[in-house]
């Protein structure tokens, strides 16, 4: 499972979303965190449809998108939407 994390510079928010991301690593070491800049990965951005950083989106196995979060969700909606993707 994977997480496509997309953030931005001077972000306060994206700060906050790393420290969930790490959080839920700590719980899911085999869990990938792929973090992207929007301004230096902008195909990767438009490809998915990045609105607002930061921004989370949840993959399966094979790369379906099973949860996505605009903003900084707390580690236990980040950890269900996990669950959703095994």
């Amino acid at each position: 499972m994977r997480v496509d994390f997309y953030s931005s510079s001077f972000c306060a928010p994206c700060a906050a979303a790393r420290s969930v991301l790490d959080d839920a690593a700590k719980l899911l070491p085999q869990l990938e965190i792929v973090e992207r800049n929007v301004a230096q990965h902008p195909d990767a951005a438009d490809a998915d449809r990045i609105g607002s950083t930061p921004t989370m989106i949840v993959r399966s196995g094979d790369g379906a998108e099973v949860y996505r979060a605009e903003g900084v969700p707390s580690v236990n909606q980040l950890l269900v939407a996990l669950a959703r993707a095994v």
